[in-house]
């Protein structure tokens, strides 16, 4: 029987075989970019994540392109990718240290993808650090701003209701948008006072501590909510369909700007930022901040200390350990 005739092409996979006997040019940017995504997919990284990788580094071709820069990865060096993205990115076309950033994380785990697999023979991120930035202040609500943007919802409405109480549960737990449209009805632990985060950025589930107040604040919207909707998502819109994030950010932009606030982006991660400086204000310690927030690592936890110093050192003053100690003259 005659055997069936081979494909000349060869699969990325078998290509990759060929590695440090061939030119550095072997490997197509648009099949690594497809393995990288598949393997994204296989890890079960959010949908999101994968968008944002995707969109990152079709952008990071471009870039390349658009100033006659070789495409052949085996042939970009963390020279190319300083001089023609970093300070391209910067001087050309204006960018701010995080968008520059954000894109080096994509780019950076893509190239330690494909040296890991044997894809590239060398990797041009090995020693590739992300671009230092001053810190700014993050802006936070004040307490009048707070009272302003809580009060534009309608408590009239169905629609008010709901915004009014994901507002006071995103200023009483500071999860994040995603997280609170992925809560659902049976996520709040009534007896424990406790809600579960599942959709979280890390994949790490975790509790948040609800204060009688936000628990009143659940039980009236649940009352109004009921339980004839077709999705277990908490917050619905008035067609029974989950909200979405987008929806959040929008919503509260709306109730921003009705309320006139300009200084402050009216966003969840204002509300997110806002408790994180009230929790430090009122003396919650490092892990529990960390654990409330869900962050991996201190990093983010130290940040919110070290900007709100002085409301720690005025907190300071009521739990010095020194308060309890017996006074003595010398």
């Amino acid at each position: 029987m005659a055997r069936k005739r081979r494909n000349n092409d060869l699969a990325t996979e078998d290509i990759s075989k060929l590695r440090g006997s061939m030119r550095p040019d072997f490997l197509d940017f648009d099949d690594a970019l497809a393995l990288f995504l598949k393997d994204g997919e296989i890890r079960n990284i959010r949908e999101h994540t994968i968008r944002y990788y995707r969109n990152e580094l079709s952008s990071f071709r471009r870039i390349l392109e658009d100033q006659d820069v070789t495409t052949y990865l085996g042939e970009i060096t963390k020279d190319i990718i300083q001089e023609n993205v970093i300070l391209y990115l910067r001087v050309k076309k204006g960018l701010k240290t995080v968008s520059i950033n954000t894109r080096l994380r994509a780019i950076r785990a893509f190239f330690n993808y494909l040296y890991k697999k044997n894809y590239i023979p060398e990797n041009p991120v090995k020693e590739l650090s992300l671009v230092r930035d001053r810190k700014d202040v993050i802006a936070t609500f004040s307490t009048k701003q707070l009272n302003d943007i809580l009060g534009k919802s309608d408590l009239k409405t169905f629609t008010g209701v709901r915004d009014y109480t994901y507002m006071l549960l995103l200023l009483e737990t500071g999860v994040r948008a995603n997280e609170l449209v992925g809560v659902e009805v049976t996520d709040i632990k009534w007896e424990e006072s406790t809600m579960l985060v599942r959709n979280t950025k890390g994949y790490k589930q975790r509790f948040v501590p609800l204060s009688p107040t936000m628990k009143d604040a659940l039980r009236r919207y649940l009352s109004i909510r009921g339980s004839i909707v077709d999705c277990n998502a908490l917050f619905v819109t008035v067609d029974h369909t989950p909200l979405t994030k987008r929806q959040v950010q929008s919503r509260i932009h709306g109730y921003g700007e009705q309320a006139g606030i300009k200084d402050v982006r009216c966003s969840p991660y204002t509300f997110r930022h806002t408790f994180a400086k009230m929790s430090v204000k009122n003396g919650a310690g490092i892990f529990e901040l960390q654990q409330i927030l869900g962050h991996t690592t201190f990093d983010m936890v130290r940040t919110y200390v070290n900007l709100f110093a002085d409301d720690v050192k005025e907190q300071h003053r009521k739990f010095s350990p020194l308060n309890t100690l017996k006074k003595r003259n010398y």
